[in-house]
């Protein structure tokens, strides 16, 4: 009888209909495949019955999650070659149908189930979110969402994001002269201050404001008064006790609130970063109306959002499994056409659109390398597989920016008054004025 790493890897090429990219190092030792390649190393045969039991990515991240499928050799350039594979191929029903159809991948199949072991579904890992079906975006909901995520422990993200605490993609205007994370984020909060037109005495929401790194610039740097709002308790103490630190709490007020019910505007200034990504397509008109009216005439928005590619027809976007089980449940991602085009609706003139994609996947990568030079200690504040959920969505993140599968964008809205006067100079790019 053939080694496991050679039967799964006969069986595997069999069921993909191409060579596997990777090497394969099995439960009982044994190694298949191109002895330079990034190995996917099959820990036992539990990973194959969570993958045959859960088929796709869900399966997969499963085993991922709890150790029973890792990765020796380079993360990125596995990943890289498997993805590229799946993404190849396509993922759409069709295709799934077709190859289930197909008698030669249907007798792998059941060749795989031998090998499996006894036809037990494993249970889910503790780290997967369990959910009734329910309506999405409530408030009860969405608290429920950013909690999941954002209530992981506050020296957990210390170790991830570094001394600056921002969760969003920085700014890395001298990347090429080996600039510090801390640096590039500091650049990406100044850019949005400055695109905002911030000014001394001036009031500014901070719709979803994490840690408080935007609240804490804008008032120690431009002498704004700023309402942050979050839904996650952890960082909104965290936040709190960083405002105080520096002296601000003349200046700057933190809220556990939800967006929809902030009524102390008008507001100068919104900033919404790393926020909208929550909102959810069926709530996302409600969402800009809301930051519309919360706006003085005149008042500017800049909302930095995570966007995706277009598909044919849209009436069949889902959901990325793995994304919506461990790490952002409910969080949609829409395309950057379908965001502008609400913003309008809602009354804003769009004025500026900056694309900064290639600037996330370098922020990912640092943010990757943050956790790994910590590991031990990630895995102590929090757990083997949300440290594992962590590495890999993050490293897989990186790799979706390089490959402009997603995109990241920074739009300039107005609320612009009945008179048309936007208050930009006819050169915005400038950032002055």
């Amino acid at each position: 009888m053939a080694d496991a790493a050679s039967r799964l890897r006969s069986l595997a090429e069999q069921m993909l209909g191409a060579p596997l990219p990777v090497r394969l190092k099995a439960w009982d030792g044994s190694q298949a495949g191109p002895p330079d390649a990034p190995a996917l190393v099959v820990r036992n045969r539990r990973a194959l019955r969570r993958m045959l039991f859960k088929p796709g990515e869900l399966g997969a991240a499963r085993a991922w999650v709890a150790g029973d499928l890792d990765i020796e050799g380079d993360l990125y350039t596995a990943l890289d070659v498997m993805a590229g594979l799946v993404w190849e191929r396509g993922e759409d029903a069709r295709s799934l149908v077709q190859a289930v159809r197909d008698p030669e991948v249907r007798a792998a199949a059941r060749e795989l189930l031998k090998l499996a072991g006894p036809p037990i579904p494993p249970a889910p890992p503790g780290e997967e979110i369990r959910r009734p079906r329910r309506r999405l975006h409530t408030r009860r909901t969405d608290k429920r969402a950013i909690s999941h995520h954002y209530d992981v422990g506050n020296d957990f993200y210390e170790i991830v994001l570094g001394p600056s605490m921002v969760y969003s993609c920085a700014y890395w205007e001298a990347a090429e002269k080996g600039a510090t994370l801390e640096t590039a984020q500091r650049d990406k909060l100044e850019l949005i201050c400055a695109k905002l037109g911030l000014k001394e005495g001036q009031r500014l929401l901070d719709v979803g404001c994490g840690w408080g790194s935007m609240a804490i610039h804008a008032a120690r740097e431009y002498g704004v008064g700023v309402v942050g709002v979050t839904l996650s308790q952890e960082q909104a103490a965290y936040a709190r006790k960083r405002v105080a630190d520096e002296g601000l709490t003349d200046r700057v007020e933190i809220r556990v609130q939800d967006y929809r019910d902030v009524v102390d505007g008008p507001f100068d200034a919104i900033s919404s970063i790393g926020m909208a990504e929550h909102v959810g397509a069926e709530k996302y008109l409600e969402y800009a109306r809301q930051l519309y009216d919360l706006l003085k005439p005149g008042g500017r928005l800049l909302n930095h959002q995570i966007g995706r590619r277009p598909q044919r027809d849209e009436s069949a976007y889902e959901v990325d499994a793995f994304i919506d089980s461990y790490v952002f449940p409910d969080g949609e991602l829409a395309p950057l056409g379908t965001t502008v085009t609400q913003l309008e609706r809602a009354g804003f003139e769009v004025r500026d659109v900056e694309s900064i994609r290639e600037h996330y996947a370098l922020t990912l990568r640092r943010w990757v390398a943050n956790l790994e030079a910590d590991w031990d200690r990630a895995v102590r504040l929090t757990s083997p597989g949300r440290a594992r959920v962590w590495r890999l969505y993050m490293a897989a993140c990186a790799l979706a920016f390089e490959r402009n599968r997603i995109g990241v964008n920074q739009v300039l809205a107005i609320r612009t008054p009945d008179s048309g006067t936007s208050g930009l100079p006819l050169r915005p790019r400038t950032w002055h004025g």
